[in-house]
């Protein structure tokens, strides 16, 4: 029940920033609660550090911003794996895997896990790959994760960002920071209970995945 809680919780704040602009206040948008210490450790970290700074690494909004896609993505992806493993999508699931069909894989891990969870850790892995090319090496049309030469660096969002209804930058960076929230309380729930991760996405969901 705890469980449930937390992940509709967090499912339901999500979508506070996506409101429509006839819920919001007149003036658009609420003054972000001012927060020296997000200031301060982006302020120490461009003098201390002004090449990465300069290039958008670090403790930036637009890093953070990034790290919040990643953290959502992750959510979409732990959904989906719960769905597949749910739903008999992934063949053989329960089977030890084979040195024929998996090769080096199974030779590593020596037999001991199922076809499941090789399916899985592929999958996680080819989606982390192509995360990182996304950020490293993003196509002309897309987002970059640095900032070009003379680009100004965003400033600081502090505790709380300001809240712009729709598909705005404040609505995806208050997203990502509830979906980097979520995993954390995901994780610890699951050690908490000692319960499996997608165990615990399920009971949060109603057991709509399995």
């Amino acid at each position: 029940m705890f469980a449930k809680i937390i992940t509709l919780s967090m499912l339901l704040a999500t979508a506070v920033a996506f409101a429509p602009n006839r819920f919001a206040l007149k003036s658009k948008s609420v003054n972000s609660l001012s927060m020296s210490v997000f200031d301060k450790a982006v302020k120490d970290w461009a003098n201390e550090y002004p090449v990465p700074y300069n290039a958008g690494w670090g403790p930036t909004t637009k890093a953070e911003r990034w790290n919040g896609r990643h953290a959502m993505f992750g959510w979409v992806a732990l959904i989906l794996t719960g769905y597949a493993k749910g739903h008999g999508l992934i063949p053989n699931a329960d089977s030890l895997l084979d040195l024929k069909e998996w090769g080096t894989l199974a030779y590593i891990y020596g037999g001991t896990i199922t076809n499941e969870r090789a399916v899985i850790i592929v999958g996680h892995l080819h989606l982390l790959l192509f995360s990182i090319f996304a950020a490293v090496a993003p196509l002309s049309f897309q987002d970059k994760i640095y900032l070009d030469a003379g680009e100004e660096p965003e400033p600081a969002a502090g505790l709380i960002p300001k809240i712009v209804p729709g598909l705005t930058k404040e609505a995806e960076l208050l997203n990502g920071r509830l979906a980097m929230l979520g995993l954390v309380v995901l994780l610890i729930v699951s050690t908490v209970y000692q319960t499996p991760i997608l165990d615990v996405i399920n009971t949060g969901l109603g057991g709509l995945l399995f």
